[in-house]
């Protein structure tokens, strides 16, 4: 098992992509801190984990919850060995739209609450040689019109990444992340069908956004963060893997002229 022994906090655990992280991170042997803002779906995932999860309702935009967080997963299970930053604000926006106050709840959770949590938690993991992993998105490249505080924030991830995988590995901290591209959780589902699509909407994907034919699951993306959580990843630090099903870097995609 990769991850036996090992505590993990995983922010915004409570479905999609972290409660993958979760459940993954488990069956590789390790202790889990769920993390999120759902009761009701927290609790359910910490009971089907059984004594290898407790969970802790927090809000990201609270200054506090960063220290609150890394103080829960000690009174449960006394060590920190890792952090997955996944919790985030994915909403849409542009730059006529994005008003101050999106702006800045945007920033606070996708950027500034990763940077206070491994700040809270560099001193624990300094102890145990653990290893952070950020969870950004491809949009961090560009991003797509509608997306622009997002994709902003995603890109600051990206830089805190790349700065602190080189200053905190020197302190035997490892710091990693993956850019997902488009995963098919239970919230991209339900946000399509608000946009008007219908249930079966991803079995009509265009293969130019879908080459497989199907969207990316959740556990793909947990299985590659558990490596990277893992010993086995050894001393790599300040990687940035983009996780998509087509380049997003120079990709050149085929022209259907009509």
């Amino acid at each position: 098992m990769k991850l036996k022994d090992k505590v993990i906090i995983v922010t915004g655990s409570t479905m999609g992509i972290g409660a993958a992280i979760a459940r993954r991170s488990v069956t590789e042997g390790a202790r889990i801190l769920i993390h999120g803002l759902e009761e009701d779906e927290g609790n359910a995932i910490a009971d089907e984990l059984g004594d290898s999860a407790t969970f802790l309702q927090a809000d990201l935009l609270d200054k506090s919850a960063p220290a609150l967080i890394v103080a829960a997963a000690l009174d449960a299970f006394g060590q920190i060995d890792g952090l997955v930053n996944n919790a985030a604000m994915v909403v849409q926006g542009n730059l006529e739209t994005t008003d101050e106050d999106l702006w800045d709840c945007v920033m606070a959770v996708n950027t500034r609450a990763p940077f206070f949590l491994i700040k809270a938690a560099a001193p624990h993991l300094e102890k145990t040689g653990g290893s952070i992993v950020n969870i950004g998105s491809v949009n961090a490249h560009c991003g797509e019109e509608n997306l622009v505080p997002y994709s902003i924030s995603k890109g600051g991830l990206l830089t805190l990444t790349r700065n602190l995988g080189d200053t905190l590995h020197r302190r035997g901290i490892r710091v990693n992340q993956v850019n997902p591209g488009w995963v098919l959780t239970e919230q991209e589902h339900q946000r399509r069908i608000d946009q008007g699509m219908d249930e079966t909407w991803p079995s009509r994907v265009p293969v130019e956004f879908a080459p497989s034919r199907g969207l990316i699951k959740p556990e793909e993306i947990a299985a590659t963060v558990c490596l990277l959580l893992s010993d086995e990843f050894g001393p790599i630090s300040g990687s940035v893997i983009d996780l998509e099903q087509y380049p997003i870097l120079g990709r050149n995609p085929l022209k259907h002229l009509e």
